[in-house]
């Protein structure tokens, strides 16, 4: 694994632009152009196996906080948890998320979880698209780990034999943010080429059908033509789609859900203390616990400090990173999840992502962003911040392997 400077392809900004990626530019320079990571094929298997099997571990331990009753423990209310145990137990489907892997060949040949995105994850359309396209201008005869997008139009396929017969599907998004219409549009894209009916709209126009019956109204969930929504994708994190007011319709609707709501419990950063519980020691976790548990962390070497985590939270936000003593070292972030009580904190060893020079002569940290599509490993982006800590403000830099 190796950070590597290129040139940078003749109008590139036209070529992303013409794949429909508007925001390379995204905080000034948010695609690098003038660097890349190489791999060797070794490399690239490892971390594909590491996806797999963290994916299965992951699916185990939702069915272990559904049968235990651990919904409390991740700041989950009784009316959510049963939505989840009802969604789990008929098997609904899911499309796809992404891993968040530390690497480092080096010093730590085994990959380690440091969170999934499971519900809305970003940096699909740019993991997927714009870096294959990069990869046939530079590398040619090179290869990329990255077999996203057939294996979205093989999930759509597989997916629809759970919904009745010619079901459309809407997506439906903030409209505010243009990375998540790319995103959104993409994944409507690659479902209209598995041969479904599709349609896009914003998620603030969704409107609420009021049918009388003898246990009171029931809320269908419609379109701008007033249509039931069969198929909903909503590229919105369910923690907070449960705080909208019309959330109270979810139970009653007839509305299916990608992703469904048991993929909340992989995107809490509770299933972290779970998975290390379920399998302590396993060589791709790192030692976590919950806040009432923390101090357990002191029988592992902890030469790099300790990260506190809010339950639910995004991007980077409101992460800090500790002293072995749980003293603050002056690494945090800020964020909208500040005013997290103790018992909504998780705990996580610190696994320090590895660091490489830019042409600058300035230090990055990548971080592996490892997509799974249904229940297998497919491909992967990498994101590199100035700081340990991985924020919205990361850029995006494409891969090869040989």
């Amino acid at each position: 694994m190796k950070r590597q400077a290129i040139t940078p392809r003749p109008h590139w900004q036209a070529k992303l632009e013409r794949l429909g990626f508007d925001y390379h530019s995204m905080d000034g320079d948010y695609w690098q152009e003038s660097a890349c990571y190489r791999f060797t094929e070794r490399q690239i298997d490892r971390l594909e196996d590491a996806t797999t099997t963290l994916h299965e571990l992951c699916l185990a331990a939702v069915s272990f906080i559904i049968n235990h009753d651990r919904f409390a423990q991740l700041g989950i209310a009784p009316a959510t948890a049963a939505l989840i145990e009802q969604s789990w137990r008929q098997r609904e489907p899911a499309l796809y998320g992404r891993f968040d892997l530390v690497y480092h060949p080096v010093h730590t040949p085994e990959p380690k979880m440091l969170e999934y995105n499971a519900d809305t994850p970003t940096s699909l359309f740019e993991a997927s698209v714009a870096q294959w396209y990069w990869l046939q201008d530079n590398f040619p005869h090179a290869d990329q780990f990255n077999s996203i997008h057939e294996r979205l139009i093989g999930q759509w396929r597989l997916i629809t034999e759970h919904w009745p017969a010619h079901a459309a599907i809407t997506f439906a998004t903030i409209t505010d943010s243009i990375e998540d219409v790319v995103t959104c549009r993409y994944l409507q894209d690659t479902a209209l080429q598995a041969g479904l009916t599709a349609q896009f709209m914003d998620l603030r126009n969704i409107g609420v059908m009021q049918t009388p019956t003898q246990a009171g109204q029931i809320g269908q969930f419609v379109d701008l033509a007033d249509q039931p929504i069969e198929v909903l994708f909503k590229l919105y994190p369910w923690e907070w789609l449960l705080e909208e007011p019309f959330a109270t319709h979810i139970a009653d609707s007839k509305t299916q859900w990608l992703e469904p709501i048991w993929k909340l419990l992989l995107s809490n950063k509770g299933i972290l203390p779970i998975l290390w519980e379920m399998n302590p020691g396993h060589p791709n976790l790192l030692p976590s616990y919950f806040a009432g548990q923390r101090e357990q962390l002191a029988n592992y070497p902890l030469k790099h400090g300790i990260i506190e985590k809010p339950l639910f939270s995004r991007e980077g936000a409101n992460i800090s990173a500790l002293n072995s003593d749980f003293t603050a070292t002056g690494l945090a972030t800020s964020g909208e999840y500040g005013s997290t009580p103790i018992n909504q904190l998780i705990y996580q060893a610190m696994e320090p992502l590895p660091t490489f020079m830019t042409a600058q002569q300035k230090p990055v940290y990548p971080v592996i962003g490892s997509w799974v599509i249904g229940h297998g490993a497919a491909g992967m982006g990498i994101r590199e911040d100035n700081s340990l800590i991985t924020k919205d403000s990361s850029h995006f830099v494409p891969h090869y392997f040989e």
